[in-house]
């Protein structure tokens, strides 16, 4: 991503006053990249200073001048009390992807405008997904064990019939932001792509290149399925018991989305059992306990929650992020905004 220009414009325009708010590790990695001059062109903005919690005098202080916050992992949730010791607070550019942890309903009565970067945190989650289908279907981590474990000329399409991507299925759970890069990622691939989503006509689903079929349909028929929905009340536990029994044998569970969005427990017994394969880059809990059997499990690829952005990547969404502060800067609406009415059926 092309880091934005500071126009002129913004030069001659009065900065409004900003503040940082974040874990401090977070501003560290995120905005450690970025030249604090490109801030502060852009900001009336103390770079040093940045906010983890919202409850004392000094945060009290910086926020009652703060006309805009930016923030990032790690930022108290925006509740009443807070926006009440920032009453001049227009604005929030967020610097990763969800904004459920800290903005809150509060936020919204007051009109306050927020933008997130969710949308530069989404490709490296459906560039790591993609990489996984093609890897799943190829059967590559199957053939690379066998490969390690016997060291010599073996017949892979005849010990691996069923390897390869060619005309295999791949199912998608939930036409979200990251579940559409998915889509179009995988477009250039001989796939057939199938989608659930209760919120897609089949009309929007060709158009997006894929099928819409109801859920079931979905893991009966999916060589492999990406589950890239939202942890919602309705969405928890939604991949169970049955889900997991209608798939095909041999197919591959992938999850970059949240762990609680799969029953576990369930999970744990098909792959453990052989049956099925998983990706698991999220769980429950967030770190396996020590003694699961997934981790010494052939048939699973556990991955520590590296799907999203990732060192280098985290330099995209500090780019985003400046191009909504300078959006704001110059009076023109943000190019990623988050609006209320889809937070009940979005990440």
């Amino acid at each position: 991503m092309t880091a934005p220009q500071i126009s002129a414009r913004t030069r001659t325009r009065t900065r409004p006053r900003a503040v940082l708010a974040m874990a401090e590790r977070s501003a560290r990695q995120v905005l450690g990249s970025v030249s604090p001059d490109r801030l502060t062109e852009l900001l009336d903005l103390d770079p040093a200073l940045v906010l983890d919690d919202f409850t004392t005098p000094a945060a009290h202080r910086a926020l009652a001048e703060a006309e805009l916050l930016v923030t990032g992992w790690g930022c108290p949730p925006l509740d009443r009390r807070a926006l009440d010791a920032a009453p001049r607070l227009r604005a929030v550019v967020h610097t990763a992807g969800t904004v459920r942890h800290h903005i809150t309903d509060a936020c919204w009565e007051r009109g306050i405008s927020v933008s997130s970067a969710a949308a530069a945190n989404a490709l490296p989650v459906a560039e790591y997904t993609v990489a996984m289908i093609l890897l799943a279907n190829k059967r590559v981590l199957d053939i690379a064990r066998d490969y390690r474990a016997e060291r010599r000329a073996i017949d892979w399409n005849e010990r691996y019939p069923d390897a390869g991507n060619y005309r295999r299925t791949v199912g998608i759970l939930s036409a979200s932001a990251i579940g559409r890069r998915v889509i179009e990622l995988l477009r250039p691939y001989d796939l057939d792509i199938l989608l659930y989503d209760p919120y897609v006509t089949a009309r929007e689903a060709k158009e997006l290149g894929t099928r819409r079929v109801p859920l079931r349909e979905l893991f009966a028929r999916s060589d492999v399925i990406s589950v890239h929905t939202p942890l919602l009340p309705a969405t928890e536990g939604l991949v169970g018991r049955e889900l997991l029994a209608a798939m095909p044998d041999g197919a591959t569970l992938i999850n970059t989305a949240r762990g609680a969005v799969v029953d576990q427990a369930a999970l744990t017994e098909e792959v453990v059992a052989g049956r099925i394969r998983a990706v698991l880059d999220v769980t429950v809990p967030e770190v396996l306990p020590a003694d699961s059997p997934l981790y010494d499990c052939d048939n699973a690829l556990i991955t520590p929650h590296i799907a999203g952005s990732k060192s280098g990547e985290l330099r995209r969404l500090a780019d985003l992020a400046i191009g909504e502060i300078e959006n704001y800067v110059t009076g023109r609406a943000f190019a990623h905004p988050v609006r209320p009415e889809i937070l009940d059926r979005s990440a």
